[in-house]
């Protein structure tokens, strides 16, 4: 499948198969995201993959408690669980981000991540990137330390034979592009 058919056609995953998923695809979707751009080429992510049944379901009973279990209880069905971390950035990349109010880091990871779900589409997995989940008890829980933030948890895993992507629902060309 060329480029813009694997993006046209991937889909956020809520529905996984049983079938655990090989570290070597693990491992071609994170060599994926290491290669992708970053501000001063500060490269600030560290991918903490959870693949084992008893530790993902703790990860999964923590990062869901209290007001968090409202929503993603599907990750529970996802044999993988790979959590993106924010490593420190490099100091010109921390001036750039003072100079011009952003937070080059978050932009540097949404990147990676993409790279992540593009290169683990074209393997045949499914995932879906994550958000909303108890932070302080994933970190304590991996023991991830507090100058850390673990911003994004990607669930990862064989679409299940009944999952159905939906249609896109995206502006359309003139809405979102001016040429001037």
């Amino acid at each position: 499948m060329n480029f813009f058919e694997l993006v046209k056609h991937r889909s956020s995953v809520r529905k996984y198969d049983l079938r655990p998923v090989k570290r070597e695809l693990i491992v071609k979707c994170i060599e994926a995201a290491r290669l992708a751009p970053s501000a001063c080429n500060s490269q600030p992510w560290q991918f903490i993959v959870v693949d084992t049944l008893e530790l993902k379901n703790k990860l999964c009973d923590a990062m869901l408690g209290g007001a968090y279990g409202i929503m993603n209880h599907f990750i529970k069905e996802a044999p993988v669980l790979v959590i993106v971390v924010i490593d420190k950035a490099k100091w010109l990349t921390k001036v750039c981000n003072v100079i011009n109010d952003t937070k080059l880091y978050l932009i540097d990871i949404g990147i990676a991540c993409s790279y992540f779900i593009l290169q683990a589409a074209e393997l045949g997995l499914g995932t879906c990137i994550l958000g909303w989940f108890n932070e302080r008890a994933v970190k304590r829980l991996l023991d991830i330390p507090r100058t850390k933030r673990a911003h994004i948890i990607i669930s990862m895993g064989y679409p299940s034979v009944d999952f159905k992507p939906k249609e896109k629902n995206r502006k359309t060309l003139s809405e979102i592009s001016l040429y001037v």
